[in-house]
């Protein structure tokens, strides 16, 4: 079925209810009307107690043995079928398509028989299958002959995706092939002659589409977004526009599921800031594969719980994905939703206007179109020292860290930390190419002269680094350290870290965090510094060469703005 919508017009399906993982049925018979298949019910009652019937969806009814565990539904299964108490294509059956139960009917006590069928033989009810008599060996390699290339490539993904065959898609039931079939029909309880059966292809092409039936996928054309895709509408369901991106949020029964269309023009500039906006967005985990490739990018996220997998490809002028977001527990499922998206994916003419949004629609810093931006734990500042974007920060904290990232988009290591001091030394995982690096002043500062602090007081909030200016008070701190320096300047707890700047741009040394304030009680503009002679001396120990200079050349407050906003990098921990 083929579904369209627009703006405000969507329809989903309702959620199939969950039954037990535990248990297992003996399907027997399907019929498909209700009162056909209840008056088979009743003839099996007659023969079994523990006969049940549900509604299978698409105009099926199913009807069972059960419930077992798996060990002893497979035991029944060989047992009726080996007795002839069975249709011979009975097989074993989840219970994940049972719907509303149909049989017994309010629990009611079964009516006796009529007389002609209570003298029927034993094995009479196992006579007439929904696909009529089972298939001889010759009669099942006639009607394999008949199928499709496009068929015997569909039979062995099914084959494969059940766990029976790990060769190639090719069409050709070759030995590797029989032999996942033959394994195949062994576990279902059928004969295993390693040719499948009419009945028997039915059966495993159901398994394989069993779970997109579980999650009701469905065809659905978004007119404005321009795509065409298959969505597992039982459990997401379209919420609105927010330009790039038609949301489709979880209906309930899988509270982590989402899907992202992804529709807005552009060129390859526009592809590359789409690429880095999705990385910061909460739904796409950090770790995992990305890649970015000429007109092309996709992006994959393991952690906190989901799985996600983002496309999206620039094309005359339109870019155009998705995304998905599912439990990172139930990843059969969610591989095998993902493979018919992508076989399913199409574009249409349309593109989604920029300018689309819903009114009332929520604007905030901590929101990309009205989805949540992965927030770090904390942030503070550092500086780069070397020309390959070594830098130095407050070490305070980073050892709580999973992860380490360098203007939130570079991930870092730790190279060297020095907990006596204070610092630490990060080293970008790919190297960067700074607009400048600090030169670190050896020559003895003078009391009183104006120094600038470089960083971001806003925990990154301002995307660029501030200059906060102030002036050199002390060569030591107030227990008379000669490794520290004091100042007089009013930073916020995030400029921890940053680089402290005389007034010809060289560095001071390193701002360190207030340790204990709420205890000393110090005035708001007393901070302290890292002197840069006992900096240059722990990246020396670290093996770092670095620039040092004896000059100072005042600096209007522009340049030296520019000067600190060059060598000042925003640290992230998460």
């Amino acid at each position: 079925m083929l579904r369209a919508f627009g703006f405000a017009i969507f329809m989903c399906l309702m959620a199939v209810p969950a039954k037990a993982q535990d248990q297992f049925w003996v399907q027997i018979e399907a019929r498909q009307t209700l009162a056909e298949a209840t008056e088979r019910a009743r003839l099996y009652a007659r023969r079994f107690d523990d006969v049940q019937g549900y509604y299978l969806g698409r105009g099926f009814y199913g009807i069972v043995l059960g419930p077992y565990s798996e060990a002893l539904a497979r035991q029944e299964l060989r047992r009726l079928l080996g007795s002839g108490q069975i249709p011979g294509d009975s097989y074993l059956q989840t219970g994940r398509r049972f719907e509303q139960q149909f049989w017994p009917i309010g629990g009611a006590t079964v009516a006796p028989l009529p007389e002609e069928i209570a003298n029927e033989e034993p094995g009479a009810l196992a006579q007439e299958p929904i696909t009529g008599q089972v298939e001889t060996l010759a009669e099942a390699r006639a009607s394999e002959a008949q199928l499709l290339r496009s068929e015997r490539e569909e039979l062995q993904k099914a084959l494969r995706w059940a766990g029976f065959y790990n060769s190639a898609i090719d069409g050709a039931f070759g030995r590797g092939t029989r032999r996942a079939m033959e394994d195949w029909q062994s576990f279902n309880g059928f004969p295993p002659t390693g040719v499948l059966t009419t009945r028997q292809r039915q059966v495993l092409l159901q398994q394989y589409n069993q779970d997109l039936v579980d999650v009701g996928m469905e065809t659905i054309q978004d007119i404005r977004a321009g795509i065409q895709i298959q969505l597992p509408l039982s459990v997401v369901a379209f919420d609105s526009y927010a330009p790039p991106f038609a949301k489709f949020t979880p209906t309930g029964s899988l509270p982590n599921a989402q899907v992202l269309l992804i529709s807005q023009p552009g060129d390859r500039s526009t592809l590359a800031g789409l690429y880095e906006v999705m990385q910061t967005l909460e739904i796409i985990p950090p770790e995992g594969p990305r890649s970015l490739r000429g007109d092309s990018f996709t992006i994959e996220g393991i952690g906190n719980g989901i799985h996600s997998y983002t496309t999206a490809t620039l094309q005359d002028g339109a870019i155009k994905g998705f995304t998905l977001v599912w439990d990172d527990r139930d990843d059969r499922r969610r591989t095998r939703i993902l493979e018919t998206m992508q076989d399913s994916f199409a574009r249409l003419d349309a593109v989604l206007d920029p300018n689309l949004n819903p009114p009332g629609a929520e604007q905030s810093i901590d929101l990309v179109s009205g989805l949540a931006v992965r927030q770090p734990t904390f942030s503070q500042s550092g500086f780069y020292v070397t020309t390959d974007g070594t830098v130095v920060t407050s070490d305070v904290g980073l050892d709580q860290c999973e992860r380490l990232t360098i203007d939130r988009t570079t991930d870092a290591d730790m190279l060297a930390s020095f907990p006596d001091f204070g610092l630490a030394i990060l080293q970008p995982q790919t190297p960067l190419a700074p607009l400048e690096i600090g030169t670190l002043q050896t020559a003895v500062p003078r009391l009183q002269d104006p120094i600038g602090v470089a960083g971001y007081p806003f925990d990154g909030v301002l995307t660029a680094p501030t200059m906060i200016f102030g002036n050199l008070i002390d060569l030591r701190n107030l227990q008379g350290d000669e490794r520290v320096i004091r100042l007089s300047v009013v930073t916020r707890a995030s400029n921890a870290g940053g680089p402290v700047l005389d007034a010809g741009g060289a560095v001071l040394g390193m701002l360190l965090p207030r340790r204990n304030a709420a205890l000393q009680a110090l005035p708001e503009d007393v901070q302290f510094a890292l002197k840069s002679e006992v900096v240059t001396g722990l990246l020396e120990n670290a093996g770092l060469t670095v620039r040092q200079t004896d000059q100072t050349t005042p600096l209007g407050n522009v340049a030296l703005q520019r000067v600190g906003s060059d060598i000042s990098v925003l640290v992230s921990c998460w």
